[in-house]
């Protein structure tokens, strides 16, 4: 027998919840910002992780915390996985849904004292004010509201909050890929584009490690006995970012060039480091294959080049999946009058993996926000209520889906 379900919150309901919650969201926000929990503070990270832990104990989630293994000499805290099971199965149409936001800022320690939690007008400054503290807390107090209207008509809502997003997730990112299988939809908690817009698409990136080999010389004796891997690297520099343009939405970026160890001495090795992004694996793909074809074509005589590919963060891409998760939240902003658009950004984040797994993913559902990683970074606090709202109301909506027939 299938379970019944009821109607969904209105979202004039859970709108006037979100508007009674915005004091004690405003008391959250400025609780977390005053910690400073960069991504190579563990201690830092911890406290924040502590406080999100409590406060999804509160309304009923089962909480684990998760060490990372270290990389490098670099440890970071802990990762925040909390489940919270519904009223429903997946065979009765109830669905598993993702929410994940990162603990970590970009700011060394000393930085919370420097620049204090403040609101200037409308506006609440300090260091990741936005990216990505009003997030996290948006994702709380939607879910709290949700609470308090007793809706359960999901599968399961797992909250993910994870340690070292800033630095590129380099230790989470096995244990976020393995929270995000079998969920149905994502809903990340980057705050929103300074326009409002949320976001459908991130680029993936691609990091790859030329090595070029050549033959050492006397440069001043016999110089033609050498192979000059400099020269050659400076010949693949040139090829390498003259691939820009040739595909769409692809961009190839030289970042780094190493060679040689005495002006006297014809170079005899040579390094690149090379970045991809594209809009899609397949961009990235041909970028790899033009990158490998470029290299067996060395410019000198007598050198050799070999491509590693070092580290590859899958695109988010725009997909129809995603589209429908889209077509849902703008349905929802026009109840609460907002006009929802959708952005694509070269940047990357932890809804980058999710996708990466076949999650259907959305982003930047968190307030409006601005001047990431920078002195000026704020937050509209005008916004809180709207979005939260709509946070609240999508993972409703989302929650149930029909059961088939038959």
């Amino acid at each position: 027998m299938s379970a019944s379900v009821r109607q969904r919150p209105h979202t004039a309901a859970l709108l006037t919840l979100a508007r009674a919650h915005q004091p004690r969201y405003l008391r959250e926000l400025a609780e977390l910002v005053a910690i400073d929990s960069g991504s190579y503070s563990p201690a830092g990270v911890n406290r924040v992780g502590d406080i999100v832990g409590d406060r999804l104990r509160a309304i009923g989630f089962d909480t684990r915390r998760l060490t990372p293994p270290s990389i490098g000499t670099h440890g970071t805290g802990d990762l925040i996985v909390a489940r919270k099971k519904g009223a429903l199965s997946v065979e009765d149409g109830g669905r598993r849904i993702l929410l994940v936001g990162h603990l970590d800022t970009v700011f060394e320690d000393g930085t919370a004292a420097a620049r204090p939690f403040g609101l200037v007008g409308s506006h609440a400054r300090g260091p990741g004010v936005s990216d990505d503290k009003g997030g996290l807390v948006a994702g709380l107090t939607a879910l709290r509201i949700l609470d308090e209207a007793g809706f359960q008509d999901y599968a399961e809502v797992v909250f993910l909050a994870v340690p070292d997003e800033e630095i590129g997730s380099p230790a989470s990112r096995p244990l976020t890929e393995e929270t995000a299988h079998g969920m149905h939809y994502a809903l990340a908690l980057e705050c929103a584009r300074e326009n409002g817009d949320v976001v459908i698409a991130r680029k993936g990136v691609a990091d790859f490690r030329l090595t070029v080999t050549g033959r050492a010389a006397h440069a001043g004796i016999e110089p033609e006995r050498g192979a000059n891997a400099a020269l050659t690297a400076a010949h693949l520099t040139v090829a390498l970012q003259g691939l820009n343009g040739r595909w769409d939405d692809v961009t190839v970026n030289v970042g780094m060039v190493h060679a040689g160890t005495r002006i006297n001495i014809v170079c005899p090795e040579a390094e690149l480091h090379v970045e991809v992004r594209s809009a899609t694996t397949r961009g990235i793909q041909q970028a790899r294959r033009a990158i490998e074809d470029l290299a067996a074509r060395p410019a000198v005589a007598g050198t050799t080049v070999t491509v590693e590919q070092l580290d590859l963060c899958p695109p988010m891409e725009d997909t129809e999946a995603s589209r429908r998760i889209l077509r849902a939240a703008q349905s929802i902003g026009e109840e609460l009058g907002l006009s929802i658009g959708a952005a694509a950004t070269g940047g990357v984040g932890d809804a980058n993996l999710i996708a990466g797994m076949g999650v259907p993913v959305l982003d930047g559902l968190g307030p409006v926000g601005g001047g990431d990683h920078s002195p000026q970074e704020w937050l509209d606090t005008t916004t809180v209520v709207s979005r939260v709202a709509l946070l609240a109301s999508l993972i409703a909506v989302l929650g149930c889906e029909q059961p088939p027939t038959g």
